[in-house]
């Protein structure tokens, strides 16, 4: 009878670890592969020398004092996310005559109603969505009357650097966009320059 306990205990044994073994076959493995994409903040500057914004601005001479001249200058989010936009102008003039250049003879029809002035910079008021344009930074270019002769053949310049920065996660501090993070530190990238 010892014998039959211990053949049947051997039996169950060797039961147990065939069943242990057939139940490592019935396990699985599974791979899950996930793609995430980052957004994209792209701009384009657009400047146009008629109100229908049909024209391309392109450089002209024969200015005289006491013209104004449209110059239209707009931002477009051509990007894939919501951005806010900042735009720093530059005035130069350049004599052919003896004198001091005074950029303030060349005075810009300025938006100070969607553009908002701090450091040097105009930051639009609102988030720019994918495929909109700002309203105009400016919409045309007054030379003063009272330029002087040494402004004869004179080239005036009006550079326009505009910058993107992404919205999300990236509030404007109590409503004032000025407060966004995030800026580039050097010049900015997109750039006009006018005549």
């Amino acid at each position: 009878m010892k014998r039959k306990i211990l053949c049947l205990s051997v039996l169950a044994i060797m039961l147990a670890i065939l069943a242990v073994g057939s139940l490592a076959y019935f396990t699985a493995e599974g791979r899950a592969r996930n793609v995430i994409t980052t957004g994209s903040v792209e701009i384009k500057l657009n400047e146009w020398s008629d109100e229908n914004k049909t024209k391309p601005f392109e450089n002209l001479k024969g200015v005289m004092p006491g013209m104004t001249v449209t110059k239209i200058a707009e931002i477009k989010n051509t990007g894939k996310s919501d951005a806010w936009i900042r735009v720093k102008i530059e005035k130069t003039i350049e004599l052919k005559r003896e004198g001091t250049p005074e950029t303030g003879l060349v005075e810009l029809g300025l938006n100070t109603t969607e553009w908002t002035e701090k450091d040097g910079y105009y930051y639009y008021n609102k988030a720019l969505k994918p495929g909109e344009t700002t309203e105009p930074i400016f919409t045309n270019v007054t030379f003063k009357a009272t330029m002087g002769n040494e402004y004869q053949n004179a080239t005036a310049k009006v550079d326009v650097y505009a910058q993107a920065v992404q919205t999300a996660n990236n509030p404007a501090t109590d409503d004032d966009v000025t407060t966004v993070k995030g800026w580039p530190a050097s010049e900015p990238a997109e750039t006009t320059k006018g005549e």
